[in-house]
């Protein structure tokens, strides 16, 4: 039986230590971290960092049940599709090898499409790091980034809400569809999840 609680509760700096190691320990993510270090505000977020914790602590592989890695970078002096499709396909190619697909997003774009997308208004952001504070989940708001051959984090809600094994809902956004959805997911995966309800 796993001890999958044993970092809950923690100061943030160890969980924040202990997250960084299972990064600096998973190949695949740290060339996508070295792969990303040129890109405007290029951060690794979400599912692989959160996933990659969550099997850690219960004994999986790391990037068992990844489907992909998201990437998100920031640019606004060029909002057109083209312009993010040629990052798209620059990185395409720079991580053909890897085993999982990454999706690479510019966060500067967001609020041209995600109200089409998931009916939702969307304020423009200012920033890759704004866009944690919106996921639907704060548990899902982590992302990190290489800084002088350092891992950085960034996770606007700490990191306790993962070390913890809980999905608490984010309402920076009426985002109660997505939450539920995922939430359904995970649980599915990590039965030691607590699912706070929207």
């Amino acid at each position: 039986m796993s001890d999958h609680l044993k970092l809950s509760g923690r100061p943030f700096e160890a969980q924040r230590d202990a997250l960084v190691a299972m990064i600096r320990d998973e190949p695949v993510l740290m060339e996508v971290l070295g792969g990303i270090a040129d890109l405007p505000e290029g951060l690794l977020v979400a599912g692989a960092l959160y996933n990659l914790a969550w099997n850690r602590l219960t004994g999986r592989p790391g990037l068992a049940d990844v489907t992909d890695i998201d990437v998100f970078y920031f640019d606004a002096s060029d909002l057109s599709y083209e312009a993010e499709d040629v990052v798209i396909r620059r990185l395409d190619a720079r991580f053909a090898r890897l085993p999982l697909p990454v999706q690479v997003r510019n966060q500067a774009r967001v609020h041209l499409w995600f109200e089409q997308k998931f009916g939702v208004p969307f304020t423009p952001l200012s920033s890759a790091a704004e866009m944690l504070g919106r996921y639907a989940s704060k548990a899902h708001a982590v992302g990190a980034r290489l800084v002088d051959g350092e891992i950085e984090l960034i996770a606007p809600f700490g990191l306790d809400d993962i070390f913890s094994f809980r999905v608490v809902p984010n309402y920076a956004l009426n985002n109660r569809a997505t939450h539920e959805k995922k939430s359904i997911r995970l649980k599915s995966v990590w039965p030691q999840l607590t699912v706070v309800p929207w």
